[in-house]
């Protein structure tokens, strides 16, 4: 079994927050606290180390106990850019990657997705996909997934390559998909009315 002490969670929290009027995202209030700080409290207990990716604020986020790290990559070059980050810092074999955005993720979340890519022996990473509201078709969720650390050098040519685009780069690896049932558990808050809604479900 993968051990959680050989995952580092990372937290992407390096995004422009454009949607939400160019505020800092992970530093917006859910029920209190940080969402960038909900989401390490929350995947804490489930991995062994734990590393946020922040391009603004950084003395902020370095209050929440976590090494922070801003994208090597210029102008907010997106989730791709936090991954790189990321896996350049990691001192373990694997890196699970959560967005601050999305509050409710699973508990077992890192779990399962270890279990999956442990049962897939030629898988390089394990990726979330939950069914699509209208179709019930399996959508992936390609920000929550968990990575063997080695894909660094494969990111550092895609990327250098002019390409940015998650979902392709992730199509060149083998990928062990794993079913989430509660689409809900991964939502996401782009605006401050959708943040709110959020923070008012049980």
């Amino acid at each position: 079994m993968i051990a959680p002490a050989d995952i580092t969670g990372l937290i992407l929290s390096g995004g422009r927050g454009s949607r939400m009027g160019g505020v800092d995202k992970g530093l917006q209030p859910y029920r209190g606290t940080a969402l960038a700080l909900h989401a390490l409290l929350r995947l804490g207990p489930q991995v062994g180390e734990l590393i946020i990716n922040a391009n603004r604020n950084l003395s902020a986020y370095e209050s929440m106990g976590a090494a922070v790290w801003p994208d090597s990559l210029p102008d907010f070059a997106g989730p791709l850019a936090g991954f790189m980050a990321g896996l350049e810092h990691c001192e373990t074999p694997y890196l699970a990657v959560v967005p601050c955005d999305s509050p409710l993720f699973p508990l077992d979340l890192v779990a399962r997705l270890a279990a999956a890519l442990e049962a897939d022996e030629g898988a390089e990473m394990a990726m979330v996909v939950t069914p699509d509201a209208e179709t019930g078709r399996p959508q992936p969720q390609p920000v929550f997934c968990l990575l063997k650390t080695e894909l660094l050098e494969s990111l550092v040519r895609f990327t250098h390559g002019g390409e940015a685009k998650i979902g392709k780069w992730t199509a060149q690896h083998r990928c062990a998909r794993v079913l989430f049932d509660d689409a809900g558990a991964f939502a996401n808050a782009n605006t401050l009315d959708e943040l709110q809604r959020l923070g008012a479900q049980s």
